[in-house]
């Protein structure tokens, strides 16, 4: 009864959608770190490659999340606007709380390994982006029975 009711627990966390979110995750963090690094070594400050990765990082996510991750192959132009407004509106606001946190860890709490307070802040923000996606951007239709 317990290995049964833990199997189900397993399959309903890891699954196909999980593990893609998870791989896609793990590279669009990639992009944001990579261009956060690029932009500044080129001697941007903090806060505005925070902005400029955080963008990129974003283009990145809506195509691997919405063909990959949720397979949601509706281009209809009407849909497509919709689904791409609720993508951008969540990513926006956890980018904000990227910036604000990055912002509070690096000048409020004087942390000045600014990378390791960007691998806290993508962490959470890895997490938030999922829930929002699931729940509120590319969720399911339910079918009739």
């Amino acid at each position: 009864m317990i290995k049964e009711k833990l199997s189900l627990i397993w399959g309903k966390f890891v699954n196909r959608e999980t593990i893609s979110y998870l791989i896609f995750g793990v590279l669009t963090t990639l992009v944001d770190w990579i261009s956060y690094a690029v932009f500044r070594h080129n001697g941007m400050n903090y806060r505005m490659a925070t902005i400029c990765c955080q963008a990129a990082a974003i283009l990145f996510a809506y195509v691997t999340n919405k063909i990959w991750v949720f397979r949601s192959y509706n281009f209809r132009p009407v849909y497509l606007l919709k689904e791409m407004a609720s993508f951008f509106s969540c990513r926006i606001l956890t980018s904000v709380f990227t910036y604000v946190a990055m912002i509070v860890m690096v000048d409020g709490m004087g942390i000045k390994q600014d990378m390791i307070c960007k691998i806290v802040v993508s962490a959470i923000s890895l997490v938030l982006n999922y829930i929002c996606s699931k729940l509120f951007i590319f969720k399911k239709k339910e079918s009739s029975k």
